[in-house]
């Protein structure tokens, strides 16, 4: 079993690609877009996440990646400060911790980079699945020994071989599209966010301030085509029609970005992540949705974690895989849910909860 099969080429992906060829397994990736997908918001590594990529050689790298935010402001709806930190962020949390944050296009490219003789097949995707054999768009059929879904929220994989999405998705009642802006507020290392009512969100500056990323949410559940980005773009302009602050701008801003991004927040809770040689990685398998604050550490814990057991014994892999990571997704799946609820304020329990696995060696 050696032979592996990666559908999503995010974080998941190349980070288990990265352990798999580090345990002698032959790697193959495809990914539907045309190269690595730009933009993305901030993201953090933290706890057992942060040790996985110390024991990958790349803290250091991690480390420089990081948006180096010095602290933020709330503001009402017109723009009137309400409270500033400089100990906390709303996107990063405190900011004396060792956590990293960093966008989620650097961290993907820093584990696109780390590992060799990984094949990726750009420009593509998976159209079934039987057995071992695996049929693409483009590329011709092919036989592998794993196939691992980490093609996130929306995976395709699960829909082939689990079924509808509907099944396992759980929509939180909030929606969110990220893009990359000009820093038209001239924020220096900084964040301003808004929220109140039913809309909401902020900007925070990026890459030295050379540019920022704006965050627009709304409340309710609406339906969309996630593959419809012009819909969208014209889903959330309805949404802002008329709010105030620097939304209008903000929107002006939106129509020109290449990196548009929107979904709901949902979550995927499965029973099982596998079946017959196929298994989940990440939000395709146990997306805990932006409110968790957990889902890029979730995906690369389980990637170590699922690697590490592929290489001990394949044919106890995937069970032992759910043993190690399924108390430590749900823990982070339900601290969701009460973020959700206290208005995103992550409880007293947030830091046991962030450092309650204890990583295996490999």
């Amino acid at each position: 079993m050696k032979n592996v099969l990666i559908s999503g080429a995010s974080i998941g992906g190349p980070a288990l690609a990265y352990w798999l060829r580090h345990h002698g397994f032959s790697v193959t990736v495809v990914e539907r877009a045309r190269g690595l997908r730009p933009g993305g918001q901030a993201i953090d590594v933290r706890g057992p996440a942060l040790e996985v990529v110390e024991r990958m050689g790349l803290g250091d790298r991690l480390r420089s990646l990081s948006t180096g935010m010095r602290g933020m402001n709330m503001v009402d709806a017109d723009g009137n400060e309400v409270f500033r930190s400089t100990t906390h962020t709303l996107s990063g949390g405190d900011l004396s911790s060792p956590d990293v944050e960093l966008l989620r296009d650097d961290l993907a490219r820093m584990l696109f980079d780390a590992a060799d003789g990984v094949e990726y097949l750009f420009d593509d995707t998976i159209t079934s699945i039987d057995g071992t054999r695996v049929t693409f768009e483009k590329a011709a059929p092919r036989d592998f020994d794993v196939v691992v879904g980490a093609d996130g929220l929306h995976s395709n994989v699960r829909r082939l071989v689990f079924g509808p999405e509907s099944r396992f998705i759980s929509h939180l009642g909030m929606n969110l599209a990220v893009f990359t802006a000009p820093n038209f507020l001239g924020l220096d290392h900084w964040q301003t966010f808004q929220q109140g009512g039913i809309i909401g969100g902020g900007i925070m500056s990026a890459r030295s301030n050379a540019e920022c990323r704006v965050y627009m949410g709304f409340n309710g559940e609406v339906s969309f085509d996630y593959r419809d980005v012009d819909a969208q773009r014209r889903l959330l302009a309805e949404k802002f029609d008329g709010a105030g602050w620097v939304w209008p701008t903000a929107l002006k801003h939106m129509w020109e970005a290449p990196d548009f991004h929107f979904d709901s927040m949902s979550q995927i809770r499965m029973d099982s992540w596998s079946r017959g040689n196929v298994v989940l990685l990440g939000d395709a398998g146990y997306c805990g949705s932006p409110l968790s604050g957990q889902g890029t550490s979730m995906a690369l814990v389980g990637a170590y974690v699922l690697a590490g057991e592929l290489a001990k014994d394949p044919s106890a892999a995937f069970q032992r895989y759910e043993e190690v990571l399924r108390p430590y997704v749900t823990a982070n799946q339900d601290m969701a849910l009460r973020n959700m609820e206290s208005g995103g304020t992550p409880g007293d329990d947030f830091a046991e909860i962030v450092n309650s696995l204890s990583l295996p060696g490999y």
